[in-house]
Order: structure tokens, then C-alpha cells, then sequence
């Protein structure tokens, strides 16, 4: 997962386990039996396990989603009652950079929320710090919730060479889109439509500019904003599957084709025409979309995790699409919210499947859509009649069951999220040339392709 804007959650969900069993690499164990099994078969009977504590580390930290975990622990402890919860919530930044000790320690959490990304993620498979989640999957039926469309960005070989393929090592609660935020009023006054294709979109770039009118606000100076601009883009020149193998460091595609140079030159011209508004390198992230919120701007391309905060400013003025490829599809950058994985120190694993079974069942899904976040299943049965969650709810569906739900690019190497980030910023400034950019690109993906071979 990149840097960016955490969504919120709240409130009692209850979920059940179903009580089936399969071959699975250890059997829950107790506090009084403490040394993790290695063989055996799941238990999906978690109240003949005697009393447990269950170490969590999540980064819920923010209002409603640090309520929504209090709340959904304590109903699973109610469920549970030999069951205690010790939890330890941190910011994103924090338990990034504290779970690394953690998972090499005696005393290492039973569940965690870690950063799909091979230099998090895949990064704790090649070390054997996660569990693969496979018997549980089977045993709970989480093949049969979640699309494989999902269940990719936590998948990954047991060595951590491969990503997208192979074991699945952890359960997402939300789901996540990048779409166009716009101005309904604005859009209204230019005397257009919602685009329908790319090329819609780019006209109706055009006319705002013509109008007078900022037509897309973009805040990068992070560096990682672009990343969302540039990916849908991508998405509506390079095909689906050259993407996917790019974005997950995976062999078999290059960056220097005309493709993505054809990408990298549509988004170049957009500065060059005028259509974000001034200095984004300079502008901060929240700064862009508030401004949208306060009358600046037509279009601001963005993730599905701004819905609620532009809703909260803008009310029924905020709408959200993802321009159609010409065959009707649509391919744009998406993906999950942190993951909830088993580490390999886990004392008590059975009971920490079950716990991810809890916060991800259907039960926890409508939960989660209630209080107006983006749930990973159930999408399109909980949307909302209206407003701009019902757009983001629908679009995520779409893209999800019928299209392309393209990987966040700076998952692909340990180090391409700075490589990325900066180049973008260099061919936003005009300091790169497409060409030099995708050469830049294709020079860490190339390097670390090379060294997984």
C-alpha cells in the first residue's frame, strides 16, 4: 500500500466461522501450551481452546476506525469469551518501521497489518515471517468470498520472488478505487456531461481550461500523488496484464515500450496545457483536494479513500467515475486496504484465523458500508442509493468483477517507490523526457527482475 489517506471505519459488527477442517501447518494452542504447532489440522472450534490471548498490531489509529476495531474486538471477545485481545495500534509510518523487530522477536504479535508491497510483505515471506493462509482459506471459504482479483495483492511464493501468485498471506477488510472527484456545478455550468472514455475526459479538460477554470487539481509534493494520476492513464494505453507484471516486480514486460511512453507524454501535456492548476510539485495533497472542496477546480483524480471527506465538504456536488476503455471496460488503479496477516511466531494461529474470518465476514462488510467506507466484498448488494459513495461503490464493483483492477506501481521493487515518485515529479517539472522517464522506471524494475531470476 502507498502513503495515503487511511480510511475510517466505526462501530459493532458480528461475523461467524464456519466449522469445517482441512491440512494446515499448526493447530491453535493455548497460553498454557504455548509453542506453536507446525502440523495438524485447523480448529475452527475456538471455544474448546482454553484461554488465549491474541496479540493484534493494526494501524486503525484515526476516530472512526480505531472505534470500529474497539468495537469489533470486543464482539469478538463476547463471541469468545477465553479469548483476550491485547491490541497495539500505530500510525502507518510507526508500525511500518516497528514491525520489522517485532516479527523477529520471542514474543512476535499473532496478527498484523502489513503493506501488500514487496518491500513489506512480500519482504516477511522471503524471511518466513508470515504464515500462508491457505488451509484457513479453505477451511472458512475465503476463496469462494473474495475475487481473485482481491486476493492477488496478498499472494505471493513461498520464497517472496513472485507476487500476485502462489500462497495467500493475508485478508483485507476495505477495497480501494482511484477514479476522477468532480465538481457536478462546474461540469453543469461547462455545459457537460460526465465523460464517458478518455477522450470525453480530455475535452472536457480542454473546456474548462478554455473557460477559465482550473480543470484538475493535483498536490504532489509528497511525490506519491502522481502515482495515482499516472496509473489510470497507463491503464488507458498499456494493457492490463504488461501492468499487472510491471506493478507486482514480476518478469516479462518493460517500461521502455510506446506504450508507457505514450502514457508518460499525455501526462507531461496535461501540465504543459494548463490543466492543473499551478505548481503541483509544490502543492500539497490535502491542499488539492480541499481545494476542489472549496470551489477551485473541476477534476481531481484521486482514490476512493477521499469519498467521505469531499462528500463532507461538498455534499451532493461531488461525483466519482473511471473513464471506459474503447471496449467499454474499465482498467484503473485499485487494490486493498492493509492486509491482516498470521505471523510465523504466532502461538495461536487457529485463533488468529478466526479472528480475520470475524472482521472480514459478510456481517463485518455491511458494517463497514454503513459507515460509509468502500467494503472489499459485498460492494455492489450494500452501495448506497446516492451521493458520491454510491458512484465509488458501483465503480469499485465494475472494475473488480468485470475489468481491470490494476496493482499500485510502487509495489513492484523495494526501492520503486522513490524511483517512481521522483521521476514523476521530474516529468511533471519538465526535467524528463517520457522517454528518459520510462528508461528511468525500467532501470529498477530491469535490476530487481534480474536479480530474482
Amino acid at each position: 500500500m502507498n502513503v495515503r489517506a487511511s480510511t475510517r471505519w466505526g462501530a459493532l459488527a458480528v461475523g461467524a466461522a464456519f466449522a469445517l477442517a482441512a491440512c494446515a501447518p499448526g493447530s491453535g494452542t493455548s497460553e498454557e501450551t504455548s509453542a506453536p504447532a507446525t502440523s495438524g489440522e485447523v480448529q475452527t472450534d475456538i471455544a474448546s481452546l482454553g484461554d488465549v490471548t491474541l496479540s493484534v498490531w493494526d494501524q486503525e489509529v484515526r476516530g472512526g476506525q480505531n472505534e470500529q476495531i474497539e468495537a469489533l474486538n470486543a464482539a469478538f471477545m463476547e463471541k469468545y469469551p477465553n479469548v483476550t485481545i491485547d491490541r497495539n495500534s500505530q500510525s502507518f509510518d510507526d508500525l511500518a518501521t516497528t514491525l520489522r523487530l517485532a516479527l523477529t522477536d520471542d514474543e512476535a504479535p499473532d496478527v498484523v497489518q502489513a503493506n501488500n508491497g514487496r518491500n513489506t510483505m512480500g519482504q516477511f515471506v522471503a524471511a518466513g515471517q508470515l504464515v500462508p493462509l491457505d488451509p484457513w482459506a479453505e477451511a472458512y471459504g475465503w476463496f469462494d468470498r473474495y475475487s481473485p482479483n482481491v486476493l492477488q495483492y496478498s499472494s505471493y511464493s513461498e520464497d517472496g520472488t513472485v507476487f500476485g501468485d502462489g500462497n495467500l498471506y493475508g485478508l483485507p477488510q476495505v477495497g480501494e478505487v482511484v477514479g476522477i472527484f468532480y465538481s457536478k456545478s462546474k461540469l453543469a455550468d461547462l455545459g457537460l456531461d460526465v465523460p464517458a472514455t478518455w477522450a470525453d475526459f480530455e475535452d472536457a479538460l480542454a473546456a474548462a481550461k478554455a473557460a477559465g477554470e482550473t480543470p484538475m487539481q493535483l498536490g504532489n509534493i509528497e511525490g506519491w500523488p502522481a502515482i495515482h494520476v499516472f496509473g489510470p492513464l497507463q491503464g488507458a494505453t498499456v494493457p492490463a496484464d504488461q501492468i499487472v507484471a510491471l506493478g507486482l516486480g514480476n518478469p516479462g514486460a518493460s517500461w521502455t515500450t510506446p506504450e508507457n511512453e505514450a502514457a508518460a507524454a499525455t501526462l507531461q501535456g496535461w501540465v504543459e496545457d494548463g490543466y492543473f492548476n499551478d505548481g503541483p510539485n509544490g502543492t500539497d495533497y490535502d491542499a488539492a483536494w480541499q481545494a476542489l472542496a472549496d470551489g477551485d477546480g473541476v477534476f481531481l483524480i484521486g482514490g476512493s479513500w477521499l469519498a467521505a471527506d469531499l462528500e463532507d465538504a461538498m455534499g451532493d456536488d461531488v461525483g466519482f467515475f473511471a473513464p471506459a476503455l474503447d471496449d467499454g471496460t474499465i482498467a484503473t488503479t485499485g487494490g486493498t486496504g492493509l492486509p491482516f496477516a498470521i505471523t510465523s511466531g504466532s502461538k495461536n494461529p487457529d485463533v488468529a484465523a478466526a479472528y480475520i474470518d470475524f472482521i472480514t465476514s459478510d456481517d463485518a462488510m455491511s458494517i463497514i458500508a454503513e459507515k460509509g467506507n468502500l467494503p472489499v466484498n459485498r460492494t455492489a448488494e450494500l452501495a448506497p442509493d446516492s451521493g458520491v459513495q454510491a458512484d465509488v461503490f458501483a465503480t469499485f464493483d465494475e472494475v473488480s468483477s468485470s475489468g481491470a483492477l490494476l496493482p499500485y506501481l510502487d509495489y513492484a521493487t523495494p526501492t520503486f517507490s522513490d524511483t517512481l515518485a521522483t521521476s514523476l515529479q521530474d516529468l511533471i517539472a519538465g526535467q524528463k523526457t517520457p522517454a528518459e522517464f520510462t528508461e528511468a522506471l525500467e532501470a529498477d524494475y530491469a535490476d530487481f527482475v534480474g536479480q530474482s531470476d
